[in-house]
């Protein structure tokens, strides 16, 4: 595989415009999360709160992604896409115009920021169908780095939430939102082989599969643990190590640029490799690394080393499902991407709440990321018991030209 045959195999404008969708969504995706200390002070938010509050809009776009992915297959991804940011650029402006001056309030935001995260179940097929199979890690892979968003909060939020107040910081998100909003209208097209739409009921037919299943809990791992982590460590370094909110959220930034950008790698790889034998490999040093936190560590710069190998881990595996997810289900990418997606939100929601309720019931955040390895160890044994089949099936060297 090469560069050239690459660029030439699809339709790169469509690819770019992908990227920034997904890379401007997350961003406000978990824009509560890099902002949860001053929200928590002014608010006067406990530490359940506080992880329910930035664990809402992980939730909320992991139910969406469904509405998305069926949307993706019945309107096409760009009608989708382009439906899904102007809900999330009206929210915002509310926000911001008029305040958020409650608990409730933010969980309401939350809601409609879910919006957001599910810009996953647009972006990834609209990227996807333009590409064959033998590129499917390669171009999932960089229109999925869009994960570095999360990273962009992290880095900027807190920074602007002390100069300007954190209401705000959702003012200042709309600028970069509506520019790539315009440039997403002109530059992206749908793939001329979208198939044709079917009745709702057939999307769900899938769920009798049980590869379906397997997938869904494999990304509800990777992708979960990724976007957990993205929205709770700018409070657990508040929290745990004492560092301002600003300088917390430089270490989350630190923690989810290795995970997001190692995610075209983690394709790249799985490509090369087969997505089974990498992913296996990830589902181990990310078990390995969430334990040595789950441990405990006396210093903030020991716990940010060990947070950006297990999100290398993360960000690697979320790139070989996605190799591995179009050869199974090419043609119910659009639902498949919703679920799976839905599946790696209902993880990300699990660990962020758990996190702040670990730490309100035991005074402690270990057991929560104990219990988080833990399931990396079982998605281990799961993808283990299920590789033999898939390489002598669907995934066998006669039915496709990717490696399994």
């Amino acid at each position: 595989m090469d560069k050239q045959s690459f660029l030439k195999a699809g339709h790169p404008p469509t690819l770019l415009a992908s990227f920034l969708y997904f890379d401007l969504a997350f961003m406000v995706w978990v824009i509560l999360g890099p902002l949860g200390v001053q929200i928590a002070k002014d608010l006067g938010l406990d530490h359940a709160q506080k992880g329910l509050m930035v664990a809402v809009p992980v939730l909320a776009g992991a139910i969406l992604r469904i509405l998305m992915g069926v949307l993706v297959d019945h309107l096409k991804p760009k009608m989708a896409g382009a439906i899904g940011q102007v809900i999330v650029i009206g929210a915002l402006f509310v926000a911001w115009q008029f305040g958020i001056h409650s608990y409730e309030q933010t969980l309401l935001l939350g809601v409609f920021l879910g919006f957001a995260g599910a810009a996953f179940a647009v972006a990834l097929p609209l990227a996807s169908r333009w590409y064959p199979p033998e590129h499917q890690g390669t171009a999932l892979g960089i229109a999925g780095a869009g994960n570095s968003g999360t990273a962009l909060a992290a880095l900027f939020a807190p920074g602007l939430a002390m100069a300007y107040g954190w209401t705000n910081v959702f003012g200042l998100a709309l600028i970069p939102l509506v520019l790539v909003f315009a440039f997403y209208l002109v530059v992206a097209k749908d793939a001329p082989e979208c198939p044709p739409a079917k009745p709702l009921t057939e999307y769900f037919k899938v769920l009798k599969d049980k590869d379906a299943w397997w997938f869904m809990f494999f990304y509800s791992v990777t992708f979960g643990g990724f976007v957990g982590l993205a929205s709770s460590l700018t409070i657990y370094f508040n929290t745990q190590y004492g560092l301002d909110a600003k300088m917390a959220g430089y270490f989350t930034a630190a923690c989810v640029f290795a995970g997001s950008l190692v995610r075209p790698i983690g394709g790249r790889v799985a490509d090369r490799v087969g997505g089974i034998k990498s992913l296996s490999v990830m589902y181990v040093f990310a078990a390995l690394f969430l334990a040595i936190v789950g441990l405990g560590l006396p210093e903030a710069w020991m716990a940010l080393a060990v947070f950006v190998a297990a999100m290398l881990a993360l960000g690697m595996g979320n790139g070989a499902v996605f190799q591995l997810v179009p050869q199974r289900f090419r043609k119910e990418i659009g639902v498949m991407t919703g679920l799976v997606g839905m599946a790696g939100g209902v993880g990300g929601f699990y660990l962020a709440s758990s996190l702040g309720y670990a730490k309100q019931a035991t005074g402690s955040y270990q057991m929560g990321f104990m219990i988080f390895a833990g399931l990396a160890l079982a998605a281990l044994i799961g993808l283990t018991s299920v590789k033999t089949r898939w390489r002598t099936t669907w995934g066998a060297a006669h039915l496709t030209s990717a490696r399994i």
